[in-house]
């Protein structure tokens, strides 16, 4: 049986430059932690940034996301965000 989880995110400014590396850490965070069978939407809220519907695009298009996972510089940089957000202060 197939799940969705449905994620809206809000940049901190309506131009932040790191909203598609924000994007791609919640949706790898989400493949990590979900069962495979789930399919992950990771969208910005809705009128929160200037780029929304490229961020969007760029976030819903299978192929850039592998791509970019593929990409060790990237993927080291989306490691690190992960494991920030994972440590207790």
């Amino acid at each position: 049986e197939k799940g969705y989880v449905h994620v809206y995110f809000t940049p901190t400014v309506p131009h932040c430059s790191a909203s598609t590396l924000i994007g791609l850490c919640i949706r790898l965070k989400l493949m990590q932690s979900l069962p495979p069978r789930y399919k992950i939407d990771v969208k910005i809220t809705p009128g929160t940034h200037l780029q929304e519907q490229q961020v969007n695009k760029q976030l819903a298009d299978k192929e850039r996301v592998a791509a970019a996972l593929e990409n060790k510089s990237l993927l080291d940089v989306v490691h690190k965000c992960l494991m920030e957000g994972n440590r207790i202060s």
